[in-house]
């Protein structure tokens, strides 16, 4: 393909090195003549192992060179890759100037042509940002719709400093965020050969996984070195730890429990977040992430309740007690407290949860059931059917396979609020359904 790609910094000059590797043709647009000087010289203009090799060589093959001017790398190209700087403001947002400039560049320069001009961004923005500085800026400056007259996508990059040229050609993931597929087809042809999960979807959602990704990367960095921080107080080694840890691939190091949903509860997580970071006080140790775990869990119970007092009627049908499904565990169970929250607030609230009710009659939590929440036990319905019925607003909250067919027995005016995500095949979406992260 013809490509231009508007900002020779880290992430422009990788992806100019990279994509000549693999036979295309690129022409670079940076305002910095000396960047643009560097490369047409052979030379990179950042520094990344590798780079300066590829550089030379798209330019000896004759793939790759440079400008400062728009107009021409627009009249020679197919595709667009936007690679500029998305640096923070002050007050911790984005400052999206440089965007901006080169949307107005790309828009003011697009090809009169009748073939279909493929904008993509590859700079880092906040979601909603496509749609609301992107696409407007390229209309205006162009005179021309995205979608009909040009098409317009995000393809986020995942390159980590010094290790780039590798990164590009073995990604863990390629991720086009398209308005239609007949942008997302272009750009997914850039990466033919490249061994990756291809991943077509939203451009908001594509916006939103760069994000996720590196708080997460950045989340697990203070994560380890909280522990290693701990570890070391009680004199044990932090790196062995979670090399420990790290070799559980089932539920450490998984998609396991990465689902948003619900808060968690039972006997174990919210009992051992509690004694480690006790032990952490008790040693004088600072370990925010740590002591932020369960202030953040219980705001997921207060999300879900302002959910359900927002929607009208007073009478609740709660479908589920026990933390999670097929278990009559009720200890510490976010949806006990949801359903005292409610019942404070003078909701009526009726309860299903056939695990729970068997447990009411024999089980080891016959005991907690009886003396410790007797008011909820006294709300526990021995048919789903009567819940229901007798419902305005429905709670899912577990996933017990009996729950499934509940969207289909809602009757009209009936609320729906779903806390952990019912198969999606079994949901029609409308003002009568509402998922807590969803």
């Amino acid at each position: 393909m013809k490509i231009a790609i508007f900002g020779l910094g880290y992430v422009g000059a990788v992806s100019a090195g990279c994509l000549a590797k693999l036979g295309h043709t690129i022409i670079g647009v940076d305002q910095n003549k000396v960047k643009v000087d560097l490369i047409n010289a052979g030379h990179t203009p950042v520094i990344e192992m590798d780079l300066d090799k590829l550089i030379a060589e798209g330019v000896r093959s004759g793939l790759l060179r440079a400008t400062t001017v728009a107009e021409e790398a627009l009249a020679s190209s197919d595709i667009s890759l936007v690679c500029v700087g998305t640096p923070s403001q002050p007050n911790g947002n984005l400052d999206l100037k440089y965007v901006r400039a080169v949307c107005r560049e790309i828009g003011a320069s697009m090809p009169r042509s009748s073939k279909h001009h493929v904008v993509v961004m590859r700079s880092t923005m906040l979601p909603g940002s496509m749609n609301s500085v992107v696409i407007p800026e390229l209309e205006r400056a162009s005179g021309r719709r995205a979608g009909e007259d040009f098409e317009v996508c995000i393809n986020p990059e995942f390159l980590r400093e010094a290790t780039a040229i590798y990164d590009f050609f073995h990604p863990p993931k390629t991720v086009i965020g398209e308005m239609g597929a007949r942008g997302g087809d272009v750009v997914a042809a850039l990466y033919e050969g490249i061994d990756a999960p291809l991943i077509r979807t939203a451009i908001e959602t594509a916006e939103m996984v760069k994000y996720t990704d590196n708080v997460w990367h950045a989340l697990k960095v203070g994560f380890a070195n909280e522990i290693g921080t701990i570890c070391k107080a009680v004199g044990i080694d932090g790196r062995e730890v979670m090399n420990v840890f790290c070799q559980d691939l089932k539920l450490n190091i998984s998609p396991t429990y990465l689902k948003p949903g619900y808060a968690f509860g039972g006997s174990c997580l919210p009992k051992d977040v509690r004694a480690l970071t006790y032990r952490a006080r008790s040693l004088d140790l600072n370990v925010p992430i740590l002591d932020a775990i369960l202030p953040s869990n219980e705001q997921q119970v207060a999300r879900a309740f302002r959910m359900i007092m927002d929607r009208p009627g007073r009478k609740v049908g709660l479908l589920g007690l026990s933390f999670k499904a097929g278990t009559d565990d009720l200890r510490e169970s976010p949806l006990v407290e949801l359903a005292e929250r409610l019942i404070g607030k003078g909701r009526e609230v009726l309860i299903y949860d056939h695990n729970v009710q068997m447990a009411s009659l024999v089980g080891a939590n016959r005991d907690y059931i009886l003396n410790h929440i007797p008011h909820i036990a006294r709300l526990l319905q021995n048919e789903i059917g009567h819940v229901l019925d007798s419902s305005d607003t429905i709670i899912i909250g577990n996933g017990a396979p009996e729950f499934r067919d509940v969207p289909g027995r809602l009757r009209p005016g009936q609320t729906m609020i779903d806390l952990v995500h019912l198969d999606p095949s079994s949901i029609t979406t409308g003002s009568n359904y509402e998922g807590i992260c969803w």
